[in-house]
């Protein structure tokens, strides 16, 4: 598919991430304006309340953008997801014959605060790329017994904290937690030293379901895909993981990008998932192509300095896409709700330089990594700015994310010091 063309002209840069093609989804506010959602389209947002209120946009009889999330959206199903794309586009196209009506609607995209698009019921974290699974194995059983027994037959995950779920430029300030080293007689009380980015993708479910659901419905029931850093302190993690998993290691932050990319925007980009030397089970087969073909880069700024670009990797890595993912949550009959998010779990690729996260780039700390700044990194230090970034790239149109974004601040004084 071809540049679609706007008469937003901004929209019609081939290197601009909100082209007529995308219309991603987010929440903005202006000055002392309360929140409300809004349409990315080149440099400018459509402000969604007030096109509704215009009656521009009328798809249902109760009204769906009172309020300042995409939820009420969501509930409504594909069909109205599908004619409110539509609609947009008819409004937003060249030549289209209400850009009078819709052109005071416009706020720009440089006067405006992002916060959360959705209101995130549940959030599910992933265990789900090859490369990560094999790397951060490899460190801690050995290359033999790297991937887990059960890993190459179901998508590992574990249930996360929705509370903590932030929009990007939410600052993240250094955990607390039990610290142990292998040295240690004893775990002692201290800020995390090992603080670390996890570069994922995160699906939202936009359909609710109340039992098993197969892989196509699964993927006809995502509402659209955010970039996800599901921030981790690696030494409180090595502590407490053993036997349940991540608990207070995972629930500092996650953070996500301000825009919500639809699964219609993406649907040029689908792939395949790789090739699999174990067949899976029936309920989480492969039903056509489940992935996306989408470029992502982290990098790492210190405080005051220029950013250095630390990993390049692409979503299509995955060894499990998210309507599988999806599909095998459900299988116990678990409920699940519009605004649901699941992280896709750490992508990484092949080579050192695709590896999504701290703890692979510096091998554990023992490979140091040098910045542009001439500064050495093996987990983040305070001041430190982690930005994530996504793009899909069409025939003269980029389909972005907008930046995910957070600033690590420093530790709070021992909160239970006597």
């Amino acid at each position: 598919m071809p540049l679609m063309k706007s008469w937003v002209a901004s929209a019609n840069d081939a290197a601009h991430p909100f082209p007529l093609n995308n219309l991603p989804y987010g929440v903005f506010s202006t000055g002392e304006e309360d929140p409300r959602c809004g349409v990315a389209i080149g440099d400018m947002i459509l402000d969604m309340q007030a096109a509704e209120e215009s009656g521009l946009i009328a798809l249902t009889d109760e009204p769906l953008f009172e309020v300042p999330y995409w939820n009420d959206l969501m509930d409504e199903g594909p069909a109205v997801w599908a004619a409110l794309r539509n609609r947009l586009t008819d409004l937003l196209a060249k030549g289209s014959a209400d850009q009078a009506k819709v052109e005071p609607l416009l706020v720009p995209m440089a006067d405006a605060d992002m916060h959360m698009p959705m209101a995130v019921s549940e959030y599910t974290d992933f265990y789900a790329g090859r490369h990560h699974a094999t790397n951060v194995g490899t460190m801690f059983r050995g290359a033999e017994n790297a991937l887990p027994p059960n890993w190459l037959h179901i998508p590992i995950g574990y249930n996360g904290r929705a509370s903590s779920v932030v929009v990007s430029g939410t600052e993240v300030r250094r955990p607390w937690g039990q610290l142990k080293g292998p040295n240690d007689a004893a775990p002692r009380w201290a800020p995390c030293a090992r603080f670390d980015i996890e570069l994922e993708m995160g699906a939202i479910v936009g359909t609710t379901s109340d039992g098993p659901i197969t892989v196509q419905e699964a993927d006809d029931n995502i509402f659209g895909y955010v970039l996800l850093n599901d921030w981790s302190a690696r030494d409180i993690q090595a502590w407490e993981y053993q036997p349940l998993g991540p608990f207070q290691a995972k629930a500092t932050a996650t953070s996500i990008s301000p825009w919500i990319v639809t699964r219609a925007a993406l649907e040029p980009f689908r792939c395949d998932t790789p090739e699999r030397e174990v067949e899976l089970l029936d309920h989480i087969k492969d039903c056509g192509p489940m992935l996306y073909n989408i470029d992502l880069e982290v990098t790492m700024a210190p405080e005051g300095k220029d950013a250095t670009t630390i990993a390049r990797t692409n979503y299509n890595q995955m060894y499990y896409s998210a309507a599988q993912q999806l599909a095998h949550h459900s299988t116990s009959g678990c409920p699940m709700n519009a605004g649901d998010l699941l992280g896709s779990g750490t992508i990484s690729g092949p080579t050192k330089p695709e590896r999504g996260s701290l703890l692979e780039l510096s091998w554990g700390g023992k490979e140091p990594l040098t910045l542009d700044t001439g500064e050495e990194r093996s987990f983040i230090a305070d001041g430190d700015t982690l930005t994530l970034k996504g793009a899909a790239k069409g025939k003269g149109y980029t389909i972005g994310f907008g930046d995910c974004t957070g600033t690590v601040i420093a530790a709070l004084d021992d909160p239970y010091a006597r």
